[in-house]
């Protein structure tokens, strides 16, 4: 008999090889729910096709879904089937503008600029964070990662962030997540979602309309800079 894991590894890769599922996953990296409708038209699908792909990314445990009068709503699944396709999108390589237009090309750099992955910040910002945050003592890096007390004081002190989301649970409560644009760590993990939810809830971070794009505030530029010593 083969080992069990290894045809369940297998079934698994036989789930995300395909460019739809694929497309699907990386939408869905942003956060928020979508409906079918949606994702079909992001991917350039059928709706009927889509449900189909949809359908084998629940049977894998990546994708859920929530019903809400007629219609129904997909999100990642949980924090582990993000960092997974977080990390498969890391070995690829970054993003491409999807046109040659003014558009395409600014819509491109604003992510480059910031953007949500899951549910933490990356791009330049998330780096520039993860850097300031180091600098500061804040987090510690020089055996893995590591939340420290002074971190976790200016995390509730300066930045509101519940004390009791900060004790250790299943979720990692700090990790390393490899930028896809700037080839180097943001936070993820309980920090990094809390992080961003801080900023997001200040209004010192917002979204750019409906995508994973975010931008900085005026506001949020002098907290910022105030708090971390950032520049943007």
């Amino acid at each position: 008999m083969g080992d069990a894991r290894a045809v369940e590894l297998a079934r698994l890769a036989g789930h995300l090889a395909d460019p739809t599922r694929a497309s699907f996953l990386l939408a869905l990296l942003d956060g928020r729910a979508w409906t079918v409708t949606e994702l079909a038209t992001h991917a350039g699908v059928a709706v009927s096709t889509a449900t189909e792909h949809l359908n084998r990314l629940r049977e894998a445990g990546l994708v859920s879904e929530r019903r809400q009068g007629r219609h129904r709503y997909l999100h990642l699944a949980d924090a582990e089937a993000a960092q997974l396709v977080e990390d498969l999108a890391a070995k690829v390589g970054p993003p491409r503008p999807t046109g040659r237009g003014l558009r395409a090309v600014t819509a491109h750099e604003a992510l480059i600029r910031a953007r949500t992955c899951y549910d933490h910040l990356a791009g330049r910002l998330g780096v520039a964070i993860a850097d300031a945050l180091t600098e500061r003592g804040f987090v510690d890096q020089r055996s893995g990662l590591a939340l420290t007390p002074d971190g976790a004081a200016f995390l509730t002190d300066r930045l509101g962030v519940d004390p009791q989301a900060l004790v250790p649970g299943r979720r990692p409560l700090i990790r390393a997540c490899l930028d896809w644009t700037q080839r180097r760590t943001h936070l993820a993990g309980v920090v990094g979602a809390e992080i961003c939810r801080a900023l997001m809830r200040r209004g010192w971070v917002e979204r750019i309309g409906t995508g994973r794009a975010v931008r900085v505030t005026p506001a949020g530029r002098r907290a910022l800079h105030d708090a971390l010593g950032l520049a943007e």
